[in-house]
């Protein structure tokens, strides 16, 4: 141990950090630590294709029809729509970051589909 104090949350190491942490309390502290290898890793890594993008949509699709959003059709048939633009020859990558941006803000509540949202998001910016 390092002898600091934190009742909150610290991930050092060789980590990747996907999504947002929040750490509240007390002493509450998020400290990312990246070795270079896996900054430049992670710099250069696998750009997401539009068919895993499209799959992950799927899969959001399916969940969100499982949950008891209160918007869940709508928000299914917005993914949808999401889907087709990716088949597209030439997709639009800002109406993608908008759908995502949207998908995202609609299921804060909802953790499984928070952690999709933004795991498609971030696929997305890297077209």
């Amino acid at each position: 141990m390092d002898g600091r104090s934190n009742d909150g949350v610290i991930a050092t190491g060789n980590a990747q950090v996907r999504n947002a942490v929040v750490a509240s309390g007390s002493n509450a502290r998020v400290d990312f630590r990246v070795t270079e290898r896996a900054a430049a890793e992670a710099a250069d890594g696998p750009v997401a294709t539009p068919q895993e993008i499209s799959e992950l949509l799927a899969r959001f699709i399916e969940e969100l029809r499982g949950s008891d959003h209160p918007e869940r059709e709508d928000l299914a048939e917005f993914a949808e729509d999401a889907r087709e633009e990716l088949a597209a020859p030439e997709p639009r990558r800002g109406k993608l970051r908008r759908v995502a941006r949207a998908l995202v803000e609609a299921v804060p509540g909802v953790t499984a589909l928070a952690s999709l949202a933004v795991t498609i998001e971030e696929a997305v910016r890297g077209l």
